[in-house]
């Protein structure tokens, strides 16, 4: 028989309710008893949901108050020393790792966090030490969870990271050089020891993720696989269902051997589906495949008539009993639940499906192999009909973007003179000082400046009304900026959303949601906008804010605007398009956009691309330069509409950029500004290395956190920074913006960040 599995289910709950316990946790006004009860009222609402929609292997411990692989680092006691000498109870210095704590005494900076592969979400980075050691944490989670869903008549599938991926996607901590792969045999007991505890509670099967082996993997990390998992499959120990996700694993079949001991193996056959029929040659005797059909990254209703088609070649070859339908990843990567969208266009609603129906999806094509389509022909013929309503839809194809898009020349990408030429003539014509001082965009997004777009939203308040609030926001944000005494002002998007939503809300070819919130990081939750057919702008987005703040503004003033490619990762793409298509026509919206700012006298222009790294093919070879290639033609179709002396200015969050640095050079952005606090600042060697010619603000702190730095410390960053940047191309700027942090601790650590930065501007006189 077929069994139905999802891998993971998203864990902020129907109303954001995980967002709202934890930062009334933080903020003092929600106990630490109750927050914990509010996650396991959490917990058992999503097992139920699941249950009912009959799917038949439910995952436990992918539920995480703040991430998951943080959960790993505390569960194996994996905490560097500045956390575990603080005397901090268990909850806080798992939140201080993961975001910072400064109180009571207390003041450490949070652990490093990336991008999750090549999604959205950000995780915890592992941090290593020379003389680590591991424990199993006294608390066990996954066994306390598996128990708690156990006791509501629940048999669960516990998840856990496996140990080869957690150790090579950590890293040796600051001034250490151990090489994480090395510590599995220290690791190792320790898994072993939680896998017991799990089958004495009464686990059968546990869900080990590894990831990492859609990765071009270090011949010593695939060698880890065969030493672990000889240790991980004894018989004493539950069966192990290895989970992949977000990429093919064909080039790492040679690691198959040393999972011969593993239950089953699961593989993305939404992402890859030409995998299946190597992995399926691949597996031994009586191994299990779970197929992987059900999208866990995207909103699109399954194509029933396509997944089952996939399940079906694998059972003619191995049988009912060794295929199992899954959700290709873990349904963290999508909304909740369709049924809270009260609004959207019942035309386009038709064509999604969010975790909750997904988690239905799933069982609708288990049932449909094991008993014959005629079993559920009502829900086959339903799909059938949304599929093909999509595919037929005006809203998917505009004949006036295509015809735009016929008519691009290879001219359009390339502004008019050379960097230098334009470097003299930005000087002129903005007089900026040496280390000039700047933000990345947002300020503060005030209660009041919700609760103001909330009734606007509503209709309680009018245009003009709302029109006025905002200005007297940016006139607020621009005094600040004047005592501050910051080099170039930005305007602080009191008006904007999301930095996404807000620009897809002013073009054709997108929808939005009300309630389809994803999970980021930590309580920090974003509402992607949708795709549903060609892009285009039907008028100016920006230009009315920006005019005004330059209107009242004593220097120069920064246009902010989101990247073609960061508009087309942080939104849900379509299916049925090439990526490159649609970033290429939010690519000519932005340059529209570009050059009508420049119109309205805004002279300094940042388009951002925090999402062009996460973007990224997970492996190298031409996949990966194809899109590089593409995704930078996008960049420079927006921006290179305009005169020399019109600054460009592009923002990366996260700076492991040195395996595509020709493509960041590419861009011809005049300044860049990226992410750096959390980093070793050797990583910006590789602007000598390529003799980088243009104007670089590396982060000098951490805006993910609400720790305040101090002068000296910033002053020590610009001191790093100066071992690798020339001084005329350095910019001081926070590592991104800063909508999610307060007034007060906002305005403390810029004021530390201007003086440090005259500090080193007095130098040089």
């Amino acid at each position: 028989m077929v069994h139905s599995s999802v891998l993971g289910f998203p864990r902020m709950g129907v109303l954001r309710d995980l967002k709202k316990a934890n930062e009334a946790y933080w903020a003092g006004k929600l106990s630490k008893e109750d927050l914990l009860a509010e996650g396991k009222r959490l917990r058992l609402e999503h097992w139920k949901i699941q249950k009912d929609a009959g799917v038949d292997i439910i995952p436990s411990n992918d539920f995480a108050f703040y991430d998951h692989v943080l959960d790993h680092i505390q569960l194996f006691n994996a905490i560097p020393e500045r956390y575990s000498s603080q005397g901090l109870d268990r909850l806080d210095e798992y939140f201080a790792m993961g975001r910072g704590h400064q109180k009571d005494g207390v003041d450490v900076p949070s652990l490093e966090m990336v991008k999750w592969f090549d999604s959205n979400y950000h995780y915890v980075k592992p941090t290593f030490q020379d003389n680590q050691s591991f424990s199993l944490n006294d608390n066990v989670k996954p066994v306390k969870v598996f128990q708690e869903a156990k006791d509501a008549g629940i048999i669960t599938r516990p998840v856990i990271l496996g140990p080869v991926s957690f150790l090579h996607l950590g890293k040796a901590d600051r001034d250490q050089t151990v090489d994480p792969i090395s510590l599995l045999e220290k690791l190792l007991p320790v898994y072993v020891e939680l896998l017991t505890k799990l089958k004495e509670a009464g686990a059968e099967y546990v869900q080990i993720d590894e990831p990492i082996l859609v990765f071009d993997l270090p011949q010593k990390v695939k060698d880890a696989f065969k030493p672990a998992y000889a240790k991980l499959t004894d018989s004493n120990l539950p069966k192990l269902v290895l989970a992949t996700y977000f990429g093919d694993i064909v080039h790492n079949t040679d690691v198959f051997p040393a999972l011969s001991g593993v239950a089953a193996i699961h593989i993305d056959l939404v992402r890859n589906p030409e995998q299946l029929e190597t992995v399926i040659s691949k597996l031994r005797d009586k191994q299990v495949l779970s197929a992987g059909v059900v999208d866990g990254r995207n909103i699109w209703k399954t194509n029933f008539k396509r997944a089952i088609e996939i399940v079906e070649s694998a059972v003619q070859k191995l049988g009912k009993d060794r295929v199992i339908v899954a959700t290709s990843s873990s349904l963290l990567h999508v909304p909740h639940t369709l049924d809270s969208e009260k609004k959207l266009d019942t035309e386009v609603k038709d064509w999604f499906s969010f975790a909750v129906q997904k988690a239905s999806e799933v069982t609708i094509i288990a049932k449909a192999v094991n008993d014959g389509p005629a079993s559920v022909k009502a829900e086959l013929e339903a799909n059938a009909k949304s599929v093909q309503a999509r595919s037929s839809s005006k809203r998917t194809n505009v004949p006036h973007v295509k015809e735009r898009q016929e008519k691009i020349k290879a001219e359009d990408h390339n502004r008019q003179s050379p960097f230098p030429e334009r470097y003299s003539q930005q000087k002129e014509h903005l007089k900026l000082p040496i280390f000039p001082t700047t933000t990345i965009g947002s300020f503060p997004q005030t209660k009041e400046i919700r609760i103001q777009r909330n009734k606007f939203t509503k209709g309680e308040i009018t245009a003009e009304e709302y029109e006025k609030f905002i200005e007297k926001e940016i006139d607020e944000v621009i005094k600040i900026q004047d005592e501050l005494d910051l080099d170039v002002y930005v305007h602080g998007e009191p008006e904007r959303n999301d930095m996404v939503q807000y620009f897809g809300e002013r073009l054709d070819g997108y929808v939005f949601t009300t309630h389809a919130w994803v999970q980021s990081y930590g309580s920090r939750c974003v509402r992607p906008p949708i795709i549903v057919g060609d892009i285009s702008r039907p008028a100016p987005m920006t230009v009315k804010e920006s005019k005004y703040a330059a209107s009242v503004a004593k220097k120069p003033m920064k246009g902010m605007l989101t990247g073609p490619i960061t508009c087309l990762r942080w939104s849900f793409p379509r299916d049925d398009v090439h990526q490159s298509v649609q970033a290429q026509q939010l690519a000519l919206a932005l340059r529209d956009e570009v050059i009508d700012l420049e119109a309205a006298g805004i002279f300094v222009i940042q388009v951002d691309e925090p999402a062009l790294r996460e973007g990224l093919p997970l492996r190298s070879g031409k996949e990966r330069e194809a899109y590089l290639s593409w995704a930078v033609d996008s960049f420079k179709l927006s921006t290179a509409g305009i005169k020399d002396s019109t600054q460009i200015h592009s923002h990366f969050c996260y700076s492991e950029f040195q395996d595509f640095f020709h493509a960041i050079a590419a861009l011809d952005a005049d300044v860049l500004s990226i992410e750096n606090s959390k980093s070793d600042a050797k990583l910006l060697k590789v602007f000598v290395d390529q003799a980088y010619p243009r104007h670089i603000g590396p982060g000098v702190y951490d805006i993910h956190s609400p720790r305040i730095p101090s002068e000296q410390e910033i002053k020590d960053r610009i001191a790093e920074m100066l071992q690798y940047l020339r001084p005329d191309q350095l910019w001081i700027n926070p590592d991104c913006g800063l909508k999610t942090r307060q007034w007060k601790e906002t305005k403390a650590a810029l004021t530390n960040m201007v003086q440090a930065a005259k500090y080193y501007r007095s130098q040089q006189k």
